[in-house]
């Protein structure tokens, strides 16, 4: 796994590093409790950066993640 330049993130993210950090944070969530990753990654890899990686591969976007009601 290589670096996930800060700057392909903020371009996801709406420019917004709360953005970022809530849709990471979220998707990492849904990742832990079982929802299949959209990226290929090792078993070994944490959700969190799993998160990073959809992210960064344009998989997750700024509107997609909705709150649990």
């Amino acid at each position: 796994m290589g670096y996930i330049g800060r700057e392909k993130l903020l371009d996801r993210s709406c420019n917004s590093v709360y953005k970022l950090v809530i849709m990471a944070a979220k998707r990492d969530l849904e990742i832990a409790e079982g929802q299949p990753k959209l990226v290929d990654a090792n078993i070994s890899v944490k959700p969190s950066t799993v998160a990073l990686l959809e992210i960064a591969a344009g998989k997750i976007s700024c509107g997609r993640l909705k709150s649990k009601e």
